[in-house]
C-alpha cells in the first residue's frame, strides 16, 4: 500500500533502487547517491572490491574469482544481503552515521506498480538492514509524476510513462491516485538485446558489454526515425575468428531490430487508454504523456511515440532522477493534498 504524505514527511531519507542505477534521497541534504546498480564480489573470500561506476567498468574485464552481480533486477531486490551491502559502501561511513543518529529512523522506497508481496517485503528487509525502523512503500509512477512536475493531485488527467532498463511502467493519474495503468517487462535492457542479437545474426559481431548504449546514441537526435544517419560504423569481436573487427551498420535495419520491444511498449499505452474514463482521456489528449527514466533518453523515441499515438509527449527536464526527486519532493513537504470546500 502506497503511504500518505503525512507519512512520508516524517521520513529521513529516501532510496529508488533501479535495475540500472540507484539513487538515494537524505531529508535536507538532496540526492547524495546517484550510482549503477552493481557490486563487484570476491568469490574465494567473499569480500565486497567495489561498487558503483567502479564495479560497472569491471563488468567484462575481471578475473575468474571476482563477479561482478547485480543484486536488483526489474526494479525489485533479488539479493537482499548484497543490495544491503552496496547501500552501505554507496552511502559512506559519514552519511550512516548522520542517520544513525536519528531516535526512529524512517526511510521511504519505490516499488514497481502493484508488486507482489515478495517483491514488498525484499525492499523493505533492505532498508530495515540499513538500520530503518520503519518502511514506507511508494509507487514509482506517483513517484516519478511528482518529481517532473505533474499536477497529481488536481481532478485532471495525467499520463506518464516510466521507461526503466528492465520494465516500463504507463499510468493515468488522478486526484493524487493512479486511474489505470500497465506494466510491462519490456525497457532498455531489450532494446539493447535486440540490436545484439541484430548484429551477432547479420554481421558476425559480437559487442562488448558496454557498447549498447553509445551505439544507440550514435543513431543521432533521430535514431529511431527515418531521418537520422544512414549508417554508422560499430567496433566489435568478429564471432568465428575473436578477432577485432569493424563494420558499417545500416541504420535503418537496426531500427527494424528494435521494433519488436517497442511495438510491446506502444500495446501497453493503447490498452492503458481504453481502460480510462472517456473524460480523462479528453484531457489527456491536450496534455499528452511525459516521459521519464533512462530509456525515456533513447533517441528518436518520443517521436515515435508520438507518430504512433498522435497525443503530444514530452521527456521531463531530467528524466532519469524523477523518482527520486519525487520522493525527495514528498519527504520535504513541497506537495500538498488538495483540499476540498466544506459543504455549506
Amino acid at each position: 500500500m502506497t503511504a500518505t504524505l503525512e507519512q512520508l514527511r516524517r521520513c529521513h531519507f529516501a532510496v529508488d533502487l533501479g535495475a540500472a542505477r540507484t539513487r538515494v534521497y537524505v531529508k535536507g541534504a538532496g540526492l547524495v547517491v546517484d550510482q549503477p546498480s552493481a557490486a563487484a564480489v570476491n568469490s574465494r573470500t567473499g569480500a565486497l572490491i567495489a561498487v558503483g561506476e567502479f564495479a560497472e567498468k569491471m563488468t567484462g574485464r575481471t578475473p575468474d574469482y571476482i563477479r561482478v552481480v547485480r543484486p536488483v533486477s526489474g526494479g525489485t531486490v533479488v539479493d537482499i544481503e548484497m543490495a544491503q551491502r552496496m547501500l552501505r559502501q554507496l552511502l559512506g561511513d559519514k552519511i550512516r552515521r548522520t542517520l544513525r543518529r536519528k531516535p526512529f529512523l524512517r526511510a521511504a522506497v519505490c516499488t514497481p506498480h502493484n508488486p507482489d508481496p515478495l517483491a514488498r517485503r525484499a525492499a523493505m528487509e533492505t532498508l530495515v538492514g540499513l538500520g530503518a525502523r520503519r518502511v514506507e512503500l511508494v509507487d514509482t509512477l506517483i513517484a516519478a509524476a511528482v518529481g517532473c512536475g505533474l499536477p497529481v493531485e488536481q481532478p485532471e488527467a495525467s499520463m506518464i510513462m516510466v521507461c526503466g532498463a528492465a520494465s516500463t511502467e504507463v499510468a493515468v493519474l488522478s486526484l493524487g491516485n493512479i486511474v489505470t495503468a500497465e506494466r510491462v517487462r519490456v525497457g532498455g535492457e531489450a532494446v539493447d538485446h535486440a540490436i545484439v542479437q541484430h548484429l551477432r545474426h547479420e554481421h558476425e559481431l559480437m559487442l562488448p558489454s558496454q557498447s549498447v548504449r553509445p551505439l544507440q546514441l550514435a543513431l543521432s537526435g533521430n535514431g529511431l526515425t527515418p531521418h537520422g544517419p544512414a549508417s554508422t560504423e560499430i567496433h566489435g569481436r568478429d564471432v568465428c575468428t575473436g578477432l577485432a573487427r569493424s563494420v558499417q551498420v545500416d541504420t535503418a535495419a537496426v531500427r527494424n531490430a528494435i521494433q519488436t520491444p517497442l511495438t510491446v511498449v506502444l500495446d501497453s499505452i493503447g490498452k492503458v487508454l481504453r481502460d480510462c474514463p472517456p473524460d480523462l482521456v479528453a484531457d489527456l489528449a491536450d496534455r499528452g504523456i511525459m516521459m521519464v527514466g533512462g530509456s525515456a533518453l533513447l533517441p528518436g523515441f518520443d517521436q515515435m511515440l508520438r507518430q504512433a499515438t498522435g497525443m503530444p509527449v514530452y521527456i521531463a527536464e531530467r528524466p532519469d532522477v524523477c523518482a527520486v526527486q519525487g520522493l525527495g519532493t514528498m519527504l520535504e513537504g513541497r506537495i500538498e493534498p488538495l483540499e476540498l470546500d466544506p459543504a455549506t
